[in-house]
Parts: C-alpha cells; structure tokens; sequence
C-alpha cells in the first residue's frame, strides 16, 4: 500500500466578506477579485454573489506545498480586507445576508433563472478538494468508496450554524440548503465511467442542471480536470483545517483506487445519515459507514483514521492528527462560531482564525 503523497491534489476556497459591524454581506467581492488576481500563482475569481470571492491553489504534491498556497492567498486577502474596512468570513454560510437580487450575467445568470426564488439564499461557501486520478474509471471506484464516509467528513468539516443572524440549530446549514437542489449529496453508485457519463449526460436541462458543473453531488468527476471532486465541506475557519481535510480527503481517494465496491442491493440510509451529520456534527453519535448503524461519533472517526492511515506519510498524519484533535477539544467550526458569538467575539473568531498558524 503506497503512500497518498505524491498523488496531486488542490484545494478552492470560497469565502465571504462581512460587515464589521452588522456581520451582513457587503458586496465587494469584485473589487477584490479585480485587486488579487495575478499576485499569487493561483486562481483568484468572483463566486456567484458578489459578496464572495473564490480562490483555486495551484496543483500540489504535498500538505507543505498545499499549507503555504492556502495561508499566502489568505494573509493577502486579509490585508486587502483590512483596507477595505470588511471582515472576511471563511464559513459555509453567512452570519446574516442581503436579501437583494444580485445582478448576475452569463453563467450566473443561467444558474439563477433556474433556480428561481432560491437565487437569494445560494449565498454558500464551501471548500472543494480535487484529487488527481490516475483514469476515470478509478475516479469512479474512489467515488464509490467514498458514498458511506461522507457524512463523517461532513460532520468533520461543519461550520455554517448561523443564517439571518440566527442559530439554525445545525451545525452545517449549507448542507441543508443545498438538498434543494436538483441534485444533492450522495452520488448514484455507478459501475464505471460510462455510467457516470450517461447519467451526467441525461441531467443536463433537467430542473436547475444547465451544465455539468451545476450537478451538485458530494463527489463527481470533474468537467474541467482530470481529477475526483470532492465538495462535501463547508469553507473552513483556518488554513490548516481545510488543508488537513484536503489531506484526509485524498488519503480516503487513494484508498478507494483499488477498491471493487459492490452496487448497492438494498436501502443505505446515507441521505439520512448527512443529514444527522449537518445537525449534529460530531457532538454526539454518527452513522458508521461499516455497519450502517448510530455509534458515537469518536468511533466513526477513529475508523475513518484508522482506514487511512497506512496511506500517510509522517506531514499528512501530524496534519490529520492535529484536525482530529482540535475537533474533539473544540468541537469544530459551528461550536467555534457559537462560543464566540455567546461572547460577542464573532468578528475576532473570523479574523483571527483567517490566517491562524
């Protein structure tokens, strides 16, 4: 069993600029594109409110290579945001949103004629991971290997409690908002790459799915790269969570290359188990994807390290570690955001986790 190492790997980000003082969307996000763009080696665009901002890490070999793309792009956006007088947020879902229509063209503009009355409320930042596949087939077979652990990785990676300045009582309502769409969550086991084809293929003009990249499933093989997508997680508080996560994530891939996973000849239950994975996080019990049953989540986590961990060289493991630790003391970005907003310190959360070391 090799190492993950060396299979490449990128990280998007998307992420939100505030009020410093209402915490609601203040729609600069242009003008920071227009600011950022070309100083780094990535890719820095507008997301689909102008409130938001997207930036893609180039591709990268190692955690090393990942942490300093991820921590360079956000100490600049940080220093921009300073100037500009905003407070970026790096959570799945803003702490409170402007219910204007945002003026959308091309693209956007598709996407947002399909959706209809849900355009105003897609203000969602999550953090998308690819990992390099070595054919499409094996994508496939990681993505099937995946189905039963992404709720674990949801629960691990929760972190939009809040919506309209309330606690929703989730800790990922991203999640929640996005079963709304016309695909969503779990992807349809598929034998291999021509499934997958067809069944992409078929979606498209089919309720919100104008192109491939509006098929909103959990993992899905890219349109654009050669690589399995993996976008279960919502935008994290610090760089070294979403690099860990990223880690995790294509530890978990390498592993599901050579797996033959059988199709499914009964009911899984893995819809229903993201959703208790969005309410709850890893505060008290998550399905496991072994046995399909509840244990308490330290179980089902301790089984997802234990499944990766011959595939981790002596970075990625102290990263994963690290995460793992820091969740099970801290509970995690929802718990994070709901201690600091009961101490009114929600603004130095986002600020002070932006660039965290």
């Amino acid at each position: 069993m090799g190492h993950a190492t060396g299979v490449t790997f990128g990280l998007e980000e998307e992420f939100v600029l505030l009020d410093p003082r209402t915490l609601t969307t203040r729609d600069v996000g242009l003008q920071a594109v227009e600011q950022l763009r070309g100083v780094g080696p990535g890719l820095v665009v507008r997301e689909f409110f102008p409130s938001q901002i997207e930036y893609a890490t180039p591709v990268c070999r190692t955690v090393g290579e990942a942490l300093a793309e991820v921590a360079g792009f956000r100490r600049r956006l940080a220093e921009w945001a300073d100037a500009a007088g905003v407070v970026v947020a790096s959570t799945g879902s803003p702490f409170a949103a402007s219910e204007r229509p945002p003026e959308l063209h091309g693209r956007y503009a598709t996407i947002a004629h399909d959706i209809a009355g849900l355009t105003t409320e897609h203000q969602l930042n999550g953090l998308h991971v690819h990992v390099g596949i070595p054919d499409r087939d094996a994508g496939i077979r990681a993505s099937n290997f995946l189905r039963p652990w992404l709720p674990v990785l949801l629960a691990l990676a929760a972190n939009s409690p809040f919506w309209h300045g309330q606690d929703t009582g989730f800790a990922s309502w991203r999640a929640i908002h996005s079963r709304r769409w016309t695909t969503h969550g779990i992807p349809p086991y598929f034998a291999d790459a021509a499934e997958h084809d067809e069944a992409r293929a078929r979606l498209v003009g089919v309720g919100a799915t104008s192109d491939a990249g509006t098929i909103n499933w959990h993992t899905r093989l890219s349109a654009a790269h050669p690589t399995l997508e993996v976008r279960v997680c919502d935008a994290q508080l610090d760089p070294h969570s979403s690099v860990a996560l990223a880690a995790l994530i294509r530890a978990l891939v390498v592993v599901g290359f050579d797996s033959d996973v059988p199709r499914p000849t009964r009911y899984e239950g893995w819809d229903a188990a993201l959703w208790h994975a969005a309410r709850h996080a890893t505060a008290t019990t998550l399905v496991d994807p072994r046995s399909g049953q509840l244990v308490p989540a330290a179980l089902a986590i301790d089984a997802l390290h234990d499944l990766v961990r011959a595939r981790l060289d002596g970075d990625d493991d102290r990263v994963i570690t690290g995460l793992l630790a820091d969740i099970a003391q801290g509970g995690g970005g929802a718990a994070r955001q709901r201690q600091a907003h009961r101490k009114g310190r929600l603004v130095a959360l986002y600020r002070d986790r932006l660039v965290a070391r």
